[in-house]
């Protein structure tokens, strides 16, 4: 199940180089404060994308686990935390890129790709052996919810790359969902693009994200399967993506 893609959101920034990182501006961002009410800063707000900081893994690991609904296949917290954890660990030891945006100096979002040939950014032997722990507990465990989900991507990548070359693949890409729809994702993207300009991707994602994100940001997509996942004898249908974009 360790392709599961997160939530995004959608807007139209502006952007500028500023002290080596990618800095833009929104006009008005939502934020729901401890208390649960929704604060509106009316100013226009710095947005940075720069390199993903390891201070901020917990923060997106939290992203990760609310955006991607894992909640849906356990009622267990620390299961929960668990999962979650191996899911960014998992993510982060396969890329090269590693983007975060931040307001403030805090994490809003970030995005982490795979791009062929190019050094990884994240070498942890301790991140290495959670995976392979966590990873063969899943498979006992939860064999019924990550096979099917896994069979499926393997079986859309490979019957694209027969007839396509491919550079890289978009692993994972979070916006924090107390951030309503104020481009954070698109951003994002935009600097990813920058960096790998011309070069072709592909992501998989599904049907409890917000995959329509994709195609509005100029993916096309190239596959799609429907599975059941069955979870402590609970059944959940999914549809699985496969969407490709040159940057």
């Amino acid at each position: 199940m360790a392709h599961f893609l997160v939530c995004y959101f959608q807007a139209v920034s502006r952007d500028g180089r500023h002290a080596g990182h990618r800095r833009s501006r929104i006009n008005s961002l939502k934020v729901k404060g401890a208390a649960g009410f929704t604060r509106c800063v009316q100013s226009e707000m710095d947005v940075r994308i720069e390199p993903l900081r390891k201070k901020d893994f917990n923060a997106a690991r939290e992203f990760a686990t609310e955006g991607m609904h894992l909640s849906w296949y356990t009622n267990n917290d620390r299961e929960l935390y668990v999962y979650s954890r191996y899911f960014l660990y998992f993510e982060l030891t396969k890329a090269t890129r590693a983007l975060g945006a931040y307001v403030e100096d805090k994490l809003v979002g970030f995005l982490l790709a795979d791009m062929n040939g190019q050094p990884k950014v994240f070498k942890s032997v301790r991140y290495r052996i959670f995976i392979k722990l966590v990873s063969f507990i899943i498979d006992l465990a939860y064999k019924n919810a990550s096979v099917p989900y896994d069979e499926a991507n393997r079986e859309m990548v490979r019957a694209y790359k027969a007839n396509h070359h491919t550079d890289g693949e978009l692993c994972f890409f979070a916006v924090d969902p107390k951030i309503n729809g104020k481009g954070i994702g698109t951003l994002l993207l935009n600097e990813l693009a920058s960096l790998e300009k011309g070069k072709h991707i592909y992501l998989f994602t599904d049907s409890g994200c917000t995959y329509p994100f994709y195609p509005r940001r100029g993916f096309e997509e190239v596959d799609r399967k429907e599975i059941t996942l069955i979870n402590h004898g609970k059944a959940t249908p999914l549809t699985c993506f496969l969407f490709s974009k040159t940057l």
